[in-house]
């Protein structure tokens, strides 16, 4: 209690110092500028929402795109939640997408199918965050984060929007993508197989099976399957790999190949239905 009654007087104490020294300071000197001066508000006048979306519209003409989405932008910070906002956007996620600025295509994309869903512009903006996406795809070697989404952005275009004029270069380029990531799958699983580790290699192969057999890698997959795991022993799964390929691929290399491997160890290509292989084909109707 003594504590508390001490700390009391001591802040008291401080503010009856300090409040004659606050009596005597006025607004005048409290005044930041020179003496002589005043402050005076400047008021900007708005531009009008029609001049701004023209001036856009003008940059697009010149391929400026840069001053163009700054255009928009403002007009859509100055006039938010307007009939010119929601325009100016669409037109904003367009100067992005063609002047290569592909993270802002995809912010402002994403932004506009927040706002405005059921937009006739909606499947536009999300075949723009798509191939923004697409865009960015590096080569086989490196992460695949971005494959990952493109994907997913062209999987949404081609589900919600399947009537859309952008719904077939989506669903064409969807394959293309997944056959770049079944390809990040396949140069893992070869690594590893090289190195024996037969385990790991599967898994990588399986993933192919089971995610991309739509794409050109699932031949190989197939056959490398079949070669894992004679290596582990496990026949009957090799057996299946080899039969599940040559029913779908008989004219290929990759079930040649598989086929003389397995003779080589006295086996010949045979399904089992239980196997994980044949399950995998025909839940997608191929097998």
């Amino acid at each position: 209690m003594r504590f508390v009654l001490s700390q009391t007087l001591r802040v008291a104490a401080a503010l009856a110092v300090a409040a004659p020294i606050a009596a005597c300071d006025t607004i005048s000197n409290l005044n930041p500028f020179d003496k002589q001066e005043t402050y005076k508000p400047e008021i900007v006048p708005q531009v009008p929402a029609e001049q701004l979306y023209n001036e856009g519209l003008a940059y697009l003409q010149r391929n400026d795109f840069e001053s163009a989405s700054k255009r928009f932008a403002s007009l859509d910070r100055q006039y938010p939640y307007s009939t010119w906002a929601k325009k100016a956007l669409i037109l904003q996620v367009y100067s992005n997408y063609t002047g290569r600025q592909y993270d802002d295509a995809i912010a402002n994309g994403k932004r506009f199918l927040a706002l405005n869903p059921a937009s006739p512009d909606a499947a536009y903006a999300a075949y723009m965050v798509a191939m923004s996406y697409y865009n960015q795809i590096p080569d086989v070697s490196r992460d695949q984060e971005r494959s990952e989404k493109a994907a997913a952005a062209l999987q949404e275009v081609v589900q919600r929007w399947p009537n859309s004029e952008y719904a077939p270069d989506a669903k064409f380029k969807l394959n293309v993508v997944k056959d770049q990531l079944a390809g990040k799958e396949m140069t893992i699983g070869r690594f590893y197989l090289t190195k024996r580790n037969y385990t790991a290699a599967i898994n990588r192969f399986r993933n192919v099976v089971s995610l991309y057999q739509t794409t050109n890698q699932i031949e190989e997959a197939l056959a490398r399957l079949a070669e894992c795991y004679l290596a582990l022993g496990i026949v009957n799964e090799a057996q299946t790999a080899g039969a599940v390929l040559g029913h779908n691929f008989p004219d290929s290399q990759w079930y040649k190949d598989t086929y003389s491997l397995l003779q080589s160890k006295g086996l010949e290509p045979r399904e089992d239905s239980g196997s994980w292989i044949s399950k995998a084909f025909k839940s997608i109707g191929l097998g």
